[in-house]
């Protein structure tokens, strides 16, 4: 990926994206108001941090990026496959009215200054533009979702709303914990089996942190997510794949692994 600084504001971006004209980024930590904790780009609302720090460092992010703050339309995430269409009634959920959107990972839509937004902090980003039916989304993909396969769900999503071929579809795979920091239960490993089949094995190995434990594995999320793409018809040199992991970047991303829950949130953005 690359990183770009605007207006003291760094945040990261797609080469693919970039060359198709796409506003879109992936927040950092780097150059909002937030103290302490929060410390300075934070995004969520929900964090403990105050609001007025929260809308400044927004207003910030959408300026360095070129989009609308009022039109931004959030959901609130819960680790699901669920994925909706939002059209020009949704401009500022979220942000200007009180969020209407429960238990939704994904937005997809076609309104140009509609900007989708998503929040993160370990978990995957994964952004999608269809540049022939002129179609934007993202979605949030911690190992709930993609053990689901969120990024094929809403592949077929843009296909059944709006005749998207995946063949066309640019997909971005963002910033969040990569293969060698993330630690997962024998559990959470055996519902990637159930999913993925023998192909889960090329995302699994022996715990790096617990050698000697036989429950504990590491987790490849980045090929997961890439796979599951693959699956949904997305065409490999359409799918860029981040190499910046949270954990290991700590100074520069907000990361659940690291921080715990005194920390802020990142942020991913895209509008047609």
């Amino acid at each position: 990926m690359i990183k770009r600084t605007k207006n003291n504001v760094t945040y990261m971006a797609f080469e693919l994206f970039e060359k198709a004209g796409i506003k879109h980024g992936f927040s950092t930590r780097l150059g909002g108001v937030s103290e302490g904790v929060f410390s300075s780009l934070n995004l969520g609302f929900n964090r403990g941090d105050s609001d007025e720090n929260v809308r400044e460092n927004f207003r910030r992010m959408t300026d360095a990026l070129g989009i609308n703050y009022e039109n931004m339309c959030f959901s609130k995430q819960t680790h699901t496959t669920n994925v909706v269409i939002v059209d020009k009634s949704s401009a500022g959920n979220g942000i200007v009215t009180l969020n209407a959107f429960n238990d939704v990972d994904g937005l997809i839509t076609k309104e140009k200054d509609l900007p989708l937004v998503t929040f993160y902090a370990d978990c995957v980003p994964l952004f999608f533009y269809d540049p022939v039916r002129e179609v934007v989304a993202l979605s949030h993909s911690g190992w709930r979702g993609t053990v689901g396969k969120i990024g094929k769900v809403t592949i077929e999503t843009m296909k059944d709303n709006f005749g998207t071929r995946p063949e066309d579809v640019l997909c971005g795979i963002g910033p969040s914990i990569c293969k060698d920091c993330y630690e997962v239960s024998a559990d959470v490993a055996e519902e990637f089996r159930n999913s993925f089949g023998e192909e889960a094995e090329k995302l699994l190995r022996p715990s790096l942190f617990s050698p000697d434990d036989g429950n504990k594995y590491m987790l490849d999320l980045w090929t997961a997510c890439k796979m599951a793409l693959l699956e949904a018809g997305v065409t490999e040199e359409h799918i860029e794949v981040t190499d910046y992991c949270t954990r290991c970047n700590s100074e520069l991303f907000y990361s659940h692994r690291v921080m715990g829950t005194d920390r802020g949130s990142q942020a991913a953005f895209i509008s047609l």
